[in-house]
């Protein structure tokens, strides 16, 4: 057995995942040129070369393809196995990394986080926001955290939040100046904060509710954001209209701080999920996650959800 060669396939592994030699040595605490060395020693291994360099991207070889296609799942299944012998002698243990929507993070992601800290001071969770939707198993994540219809059937989902809609809002400020819309037409009228999709790079057309039917509205404005929270601090400034989550406005709603239009179109949303491939839930570490997120959102689940285990 190549001793060398085992205990450099997780760097290999971790630059086909990230996509560049940088980004994994970030990752892995390793400095770029040692991270350049491993891959090297593994590729004089095997006889083959397994990324193809060019000055802007970093690209696997056939050969490349196939040894992280068979070293990866290895790999992880051998540190599940690990966090569950070292949970057998105490608590569970090691990183937890979740790829989430920027909108989790405060409505269901940051009190767990929290409990977390203080219930299991061995577990380290990693949390990377990203707008659009990712391969979770192949990008190396434990679990993901999405609105409920954005999740693959075969994946298990836990709910993390009730249903919850999708509002209009504005300053009172904006309002004085400019009046309100009356109707779904009037927002041609108006300056509406859009939405760029970070993956597709294509404007967020607002989905709305209007005699009964879904529309699909196009909008625009003087800005733009790729951030729902970016969109809500433009729409407290007075810049326009922001299209987004109502739990993410409750407490300016309440306060004042902005105003709700067009109450009748306000689309509901099948609210938030965390979701795993059904054998990851074996892992303490996402099992301590789980069982965490559901004791503080309890009170909030009324609504059933699609695949929750218990």
């Amino acid at each position: 057995m190549d001793r060398d060669l085992l205990t450099h396939l997780p760097v290999v592994v971790a630059v086909a995942r990230r996509g560049g030699f940088a980004l994994a040595a970030a990752e892995l605490g390793m400095s770029p040129s040692a991270v350049s060395h491993a891959v090297r020693l593994v590729e004089e291994r095997i006889g083959q070369p397994l990324f193809a360099r060019t000055t802007r991207s970093v690209s696997l070889t056939e050969a490349g393809k196939a040894l992280v296609e068979t070293a990866a799942p290895a790999l992880q299944d051998i540190a599940e196995r690990m966090d569950r012998i070292r949970s057998v002698k105490g608590r569970p243990s090691g990183l937890l990394k979740v790829n989430v929507s920027n909108i989790a993070v405060p409505l269901a992601v940051t009190p767990v986080v929290a409990a977390m800290a203080e219930r299991y001071p061995d577990v380290t969770v990693e949390l990377f926001t990203d707008q659009g939707l990712v391969d979770i198993v192949g990008e190396g994540f434990d679990a993901g955290i999405r609105l409920g219809e954005m999740i693959a059937q075969d994946m298990v989902a836990v709910r993390l939040t009730r249903p919850f809609h999708a509002v209009i809002v504005a300053s009172p400020a904006y309002i004085g100046r400019h009046g309100r819309p009356r109707s779904v037409a009037d927002l041609a009228n108006h300056n509406c904060i859009g939405y760029r999709l970070v993956r597709s790079g294509a404007l967020y057309r607002w989905d709305l509710r209007e005699g009964g039917k879904d529309v699909v509205v196009e909008t625009r404005g003087t800005a733009i954001v790729t951030d729902s929270l970016a969109a809500i601090d433009l729409a407290l400034a007075g810049v326009g209209f922001a299209y987004v989550f109502e739990p993410l406005v409750h407490a300016d709603l309440a306060a004042g701080r902005l105003v709700q239009v067009l109450p009748q179109t306000a689309m509901e949303e099948s609210g938030l999920f965390l979701y795993f491939p059904r054998r990851a839930a074996m892992a303490p570490k996402l099992r301590a996650f789980i069982d965490t997120a559901q004791e503080i959102g309890r009170a909030s689940l009324r609504t059933p959800g699609r695949k929750i285990i218990s």
